[in-house]
């Protein structure tokens, strides 16, 4: 897919949540759980956002959309400066920007039919009559492959799966230029998950809407994104095409991420690499390059100060001294 300029510019984000202390509840510190982001995603493309779980994916995709207010930083979606919109503005703004949330069980209304449920946007944004959204969200019922009666139930009456349909339509219905994906597939059946994935591709092919897919299944991000980007404890450390990134990955965290992935095929041999340490806390990251103290090329100079994010191949970014030259002799 070609992208006619970029739907989305993320730039320095940051999104910090103090930590409280004491009877007079003072800060004492803060959790860096998006710390200095910054990519961009064209028309009609999609960035997959890989990492461990607490790394901050979810808070990055939640932040960009304004769900939550950032520390610092800028977002530009489709030519709006996101954080700098006045509420209402935003409000307004909202329906060219919408989340698929992780899980279709809790992020669906259980007091609402269907009908409501996906509708509710196209009411707030003042969307057509009565009979135009109800024709709206027959013909999105059946774009996501819903037979026309789940209009009129709950979700309780559907499974997980479905339910996720739901939450697809609902996000389709206000006709966006950009979603966050938010593990759309994690809490579903691996039969089922083909089934989303596909489902998205096809509306993406049709739409040209661009999207921020992020998941821990590594096998289904390459085959959606065109871009992976790969966030350790708060920073992106490595971003470039999907076929780069599965093909010559740089950074030895996402080595130790693509070794670490499932392979289907028993007579393929994969690099096992055991990282050693926990997670370092986001409250104290180390000094230097956070992932020093479990990397297995790390030097002096990793210890104390943080590499650049930089272009180290044509297209390939990383944050790393090392940049891929002592794996093969230390690894």
């Amino acid at each position: 897919m070609s992208a006619d300029g970029e739907m989305v510019v993320v730039s320095g984000l940051k999104k910090y949540f103090p930590v409280r202390k004491g009877v007079f509840a003072r800060v004492s510190g803060y959790v860096k759980a998006v710390d200095g982001v910054s990519f961009t995603i064209g028309r009609g493309m999609t960035l997959g956002l890989v990492g461990e779980s607490g790394c901050g994916k979810t808070t990055c995709g939640r932040t960009i959309l304004r769900l939550m207010e950032p520390t610092a930083g800028r977002v530009t979606i489709n030519g709006e400066e996101v954080f700098a919109l006045p509420s209402k503005r935003l409000r307004a703004a909202r329906r060219f920007f919408q989340i698929i949330f992780q899980d279709p069980y809790s992020s669906l209304n259980p007091r609402m039919t269907v009908e409501g449920i996906i509708a509710e946007g196209l009411k707030v944004h003042r969307m057509g009559t009565r009979a135009e959204r109800r024709r709206k969200v027959a013909s999105l019922l059946e774009r996501v492959g819903l037979p026309a009666d789940a209009a009129g139930r709950y979700p309780h009456e559907f499974s997980g799966g479905q339910r996720q349909r739901i939450g697809i339509a609902r996000a389709l219905a206000v006709e966006p230029v950009f979603i966050v994906c938010d593990e759309p597939v994690s809490a579903l059946d691996v039969s089922i998950r083909a089934q989303i994935v596909n489902l998205l591709e096809d509306i993406q092919a049709e739409t040209r809407i661009s999207y921020l897919f992020i998941a821990h299944d590594l096998n289904l991000v390459e085959h959606i994104s065109d871009e992976v980007a790969v966030m350790y404890l708060g920073r992106i450390v490595e971003k470039a095409s999907a076929e780069q990134i599965y093909k010559n990955p740089l950074h030895p965290y996402t080595r130790a991420l693509l070794a670490a992935n499932p392979v289907v095929d028993p007579e393929t041999k994969v690099e096992k690499i055991i990282l050693g340490g926990d997670v370092p806390s986001p409250v104290n990251p180390p000094e230097g390059c956070h992932f020093n103290p479990r990397c297995p090329v790390g030097d002096e100079r990793c210890k104390r100060v943080y590499p650049d994010f930089v272009e180290a191949l044509p297209g390939h970014w990383v944050a790393c001294w090392a940049r891929g030259e002592a794996f093969s002799t230390k690894v």
